[in-house]
């Protein structure tokens, strides 16, 4: 794969008061992912991207929510959501100090 294909894998990191503890806690990061990613595609972007070794992927999808604009219904977009477990004493700089 080329590193072009990674960053479609990963989307984006998840700041969330959550993801924070998890970090702090238990070395995971949590990640938005493609919705056809499976883990063995995260690991390996993971650990391309950032030069870090992953011991585990947990994926999860999270369902869009319903919005209401005035009388008119919509929906937000479902998404797939990461949880990667890294190994002792590696980290990604870009979630330090946040």
């Amino acid at each position: 794969m080329s590193a072009e294909q990674y960053y479609k894998i990963i989307r984006s990191p998840i700041v969330s008061e959550k993801s924070t503890d998890l970090k702090g806690n238990y070395n995971q990061l949590t990640f938005k992912v493609a919705m056809d990613a499976n883990k063995i595609e995260i690991k390996k972007a993971v650990e391309e991207i950032f030069g870090v070794h992953v011991l585990g992927v947990r994926t999860m999808h999270v369902l869009g929510k319903k919005k209401r604009l005035g009388r008119m219904m919509g929906k937000r977009a479902d998404w797939k959501k990461a949880v990667v477990k890294l190994k002792e004493g590696d980290s990604i700089d870009f979630f330090e100090g946040v």
